[in-house]
């Protein structure tokens, strides 16, 4: 009994000599268990970030595969931004940043916040080049059988273009990209597909070289009768389908069909319809007709020169994928187009939702690199 008193008497000294009562410890203690239970519970709910590099297999618009050390990988985009310099590019090196903790190949539990080019890339993406004979010629695919006899249909929205002897079914033509051909989604072997890839130039003769123009002779020294002399047509490109060119001229409301296969065209921002060419001819030009004139040769603007607010390259679709910063595309001829959508003015009413059809004019110069398109201005279709 005595030796309880005494063991009272000590705790009771040891709280008056350290302030402490024994309340104070109590709320001490119940303290430090709500603390190693609020760790606790960070600990459960901490997010993990992490990075995977690979090569890009393909791009639907909100979801990319890539291969990486054998595994093949599928991520849903949807809610990531874009940051490749070369854009979206089959055998092109990226990294997907992403949070969660990846499980073997399966993408599902991790969320993608970023595709990126791959820091340490280990091979630039190197210019190729693809000689065939042209089958097909749209604002945004060109199909060309090459010398191999297989069929490839290349993305050429924006694309510079040069037909120095003039285009028609079976006029061999030069096609310089960035990016890996592959096989054909539905396993042929005649079909390459080349649908994610940046065509850089096509021409018909090698290298693209496109003359200097002939200089106008003064005034007064042109003794050519009126209807010889060299005069040029301003108008809008409608359509293109192979070697017939569809424009609209300034002030008229009936399109006119050109001819180029057998005169020299030049497009240095593509045939994009919306854009403007200048049609250099001979004789008198009548309304709503080219009868009576002889052609010379056609010529677009030059994307260089222009300021951005007189653009009117313009790519139409309906949406079939989007992520944080950009929308992608399906035309009405079979290409896939990608575009940045940050900055641009947007008076579309769909939201830039899946399945809303929409117009957008971009900036042919922005995306001389890359495959994704630098919007100015999106529209309802």
């Amino acid at each position: 009994m005595k030796k309880i008193i005494a063991l009272c008497i000590c705790s009771c000294l040891v709280f008056t000599m350290t302030g402490c009562t024994l309340g104070d410890m109590l709320k001490e203690y119940i303290n430090n268990e709500d603390t190693a239970v609020q760790e606790s519970s960070v600990e459960k709910h901490r997010v993990y970030m992490d990075e995977i590099t690979g090569t890009l297999v393909d791009f639907t618009g909100s979801q990319l595969t890539m291969e990486s050390e054998e595994q093949t990988y599928t991520f849903d985009v949807s809610q990531a931004t874009l940051e490749c310099a070369d854009g979206m590019i089959t055998g092109d090196e990226i990294s997907v940043i992403y949070e969660g903790q990846l499980s073997d190949t399966d993408t599902s539990m991790v969320k993608a916040l970023k595709v990126a080019d791959e820091f340490h890339q280990k091979t630039q993406l190197k210019e190729r080049t693809s000689q065939g004979e042209v089958l097909n010629l749209t604002p945004n695919t060109i199909t060309i059988r090459t010398k191999k006899g297989k069929t490839v249909t290349f993305p050429v929205t924006g694309t510079e273009q040069y037909y120095q002897n003039g285009l028609n079914v079976g006029t061999w033509v030069y096609v310089h990209y960035k990016g890996t051909i592959s096989r054909s989604t539905d396993g042929g072997t005649t079909v390459l597909n080349a649908s994610h890839l940046k065509v850089l130039s096509i021409s018909d003769i090698e290298p693209l070289t496109v003359p200097e123009p002939t200089p106008t002779p003064v005034p007064s020294e042109d003794t050519r009768e009126e209807k010889d002399k060299e005069k040029q047509l301003h108008a809008a490109i409608q359509n293109i389908s192979t070697n017939v060119l569809t424009v609209l001229s300034s002030g008229s409301n009936a399109s006119l069909n050109i001819d180029i296969s057998q005169i020299p065209a030049y497009f240095k921002g593509g045939v994009a319809p919306g854009s403007y060419v200048n049609i250099t001819y001979t004789g008198e030009l009548k309304e709503n007709t080219l009868e009576g004139i002889t052609i010379l040769g056609v010529s677009s603007e030059d994307p260089d020169t222009m300021a951005e607010r007189n653009f009117s390259f313009t790519v139409t679709g309906t949406i079939v994928g989007s992520t944080a910063n950009t929308v992608t595309i399906q035309t009405s001829d079979g290409a896939s187009v990608t575009c940045f959508t940050e900055g641009a003015q947007n008076s579309s009413t769909g939201g830039l939702s899946i399945g809303s059809g929409v117009r957008i004019t971009f900036n042919p110069v922005l995306s001389r690199e890359s495959n994704i398109y630098t919007s100015l201005k999106i529209e309802d279709a």
